[in-house]
């Protein structure tokens, strides 16, 4: 199998609880090597398999439980690039240690403020699983009662979520009882990061949660300016939208505490900019972007209606990239730190955040799909990828992106590259000509022998032909001036 292949293969994997073809394996775990796949994580998968002989790995694919055809468990293994003894070795890893407004941090990842993290044993167990974080869901004074059901998702062939569409407001707790849970876990888990986000509906409000919230000994707060399906007027992105609420909150918050602010976007918004200029201006120590976009879907139906709510997961990402990067080039926000949020399901995800200005991470969609413990291969991706780069700190990377992006003014036009053809792997499906005939430039032709050949005097060097090829066949050639093309 192509590496491709393998990742199509994971990808039908159920990542069932207790898997039965782990149970089936005497000597290996290979769901848990499937799951590395999953991730992005292949350089890590083979350690999990590598004493299963071929009987165990057929014993583990007779025992998959899939509801179509089982797993191939054993092409799949065949296939994974073989363990490195470097890499192996966790202590020759590099530390994924960062700080986010003055605070150390064992790894950038946090559980993001929503239904991943209600009640002191979530949080624990996401501590325990490695997690370096937590910004707790949104503790309110306002009595929260939740719609059901109140979750639905645009789903991708394999049933995955390309985008989950979420109707939850805020902490459902009375406000006692969750400052006493954040007390609880900053005593038994002192290492870990223990942020409250709060949201208030006047400047009082605001006040006294911002001083409970310090007595119960957290490490910072979050101003949640940014949730998109508030029931009370006034509240989450009404506010978030308005420069003026948000400097004039963060102001009195900022008055009342001494430990970090962090305030929280919406990207309801035309330019994320002025928003996070005025909380930063008005003291904010860090800025969190973004919050889920409102959206609507289909299906989900709550009591016979639809409804507009807020819209996350892997589909949001390009657009919480495109607001952080706004915040990132901007000269006035230069000093602020960036939480990122949207989409993040694996490490090369955390990699685009980081490069982009993040110095922290928070991850809600794919633990609600995909549970806790994706962060065995978050931390382990990440690390494999700063040791084959050879950075030592992870802070090395911050950014480092940011000078790599132009406006459309500052792009070279006067140069082109041309797609190339491998023929090894082209199968003459005809993909690339459908797509350039159709919605190109007619720059490809496609004949009886089902071997697409580039039209040079027609092609543009637009490369919709690449991104089609379902095979990998289309690659690039050199950039060449425009008028060198004849």
């Amino acid at each position: 199998m192509t590496r491709l292949n393998i990742k199509e293969e994971a990808a039908r994997c159920l990542m069932c609880n207790d898997a039965p073809c782990s149970a089936a394996c005497k000597k290996g775990d290979p769901a848990r090597a499937i799951r590395a796949v999953r991730f992005d994580n292949e350089k890590g998968a083979s350690k999990w398999i590598k004493d299963c002989s071929e009987k165990d790995l057929e014993a583990a694919e007779k025992a998959c439980i899939h509801y179509d055809r089982p797993i191939r468990i054993r092409e799949i293994v065949s296939s994974l690039p073989a363990p490195k003894a470097e890499d192996t070795k966790k202590k020759d890893l590099p530390s994924l240690g960062i700080t986010f407004c003055g605070i150390p941090c064992e790894n950038p990842f946090f559980l993001a403020s929503s239904a991943v993290c209600t009640n002191y044993e979530m949080v624990a167990a996401a501590f325990e699983a490695g997690w370096a974080g937590v910004y707790y869901k949104t503790i309110c004074f306002e009595e929260i009662k939740e719609v059901s059901p109140r979750f639905d998702a645009v789903k991708r062939a394999d049933g995955s979520f390309a985008g989950f569409r979420n109707m939850e407001q805020l902490s459902e707790n009375p406000v006692e009882m969750d400052f006493d849970i954040l007390r609880r876990l900053k005593k038994n888990y002192p290492t870990k990061i223990i942020v409250a986000s709060i949201m208030g509906a006047t400047e009082e409000e605001w006040i006294n949660l911002a001083k409970m919230a310090e007595d119960a000994g957290v490490d910072a707060i979050e101003l949640n300016f940014s949730c998109p399906q508030m029931k009370f007027a006034g509240m989450g992105s009404d506010v978030g939208q308005n420069p003026e609420l948000v400097a004039y909150h963060t102001i009195f918050v900022k008055r009342a505490v001494n430990i970090p602010v962090i305030a929280k976007m919406t990207p309801n918004v035309g330019t994320m900019t002025i928003v996070a200029t005025s909380a930063f201006l008005a003291g904010a120590d860090g800025i969190s972007a973004i919050n889920t976009i409102k959206s609507v879907t289909m299906g989900g139906e709550v009591s016979g209606k639809k409804v507009i709510s807020g819209y996350s997961g892997a589909a949001v990402k390009p657009i919480s990239l495109r607001f952080i990067l706004e915040i990132a080039m901007n000269p006035v926000l230069k000093d602020v730190q960036i939480s990122g949020i949207g989409g993040i399901y694996t490490w090369r995800d955390a990699v685009d955040y980081l490069t982009l200005g993040c110095r922290n991470l928070q991850v809600c969609t794919a633990i609600m799909e995909y549970g806790q413990r994706i962060i065995d291969d978050l931390k382990e991706g990440l690390q494999t990828y700063l040791a084959e780069r050879g950075v030592e700190k992870l802070e090395d990377i911050v950014g480092e992106e940011v000078k790599n992006f132009l406006t459309p003014a500052g792009l070279d036009r006067s140069t082109m590259v041309f797609p190339t053809i491998d023929r090894d792997k082209c199968i003459g499906c005809g993909r690339c000509y459908i797509s350039c005939t159709d919605g190109g430039h007619q720059a490809i032709s496609f004949g009886e022998d089902r071997a697409p050949k580039i039209i040079g005097t027609k092609c543009v060097g637009c490369h919709l032909c690449r991104l089609v090829c379902p095979t990998g066949a289309m690659g690039t050639a050199k950039r060449i001036p425009k008028k060198a093309q004849a």
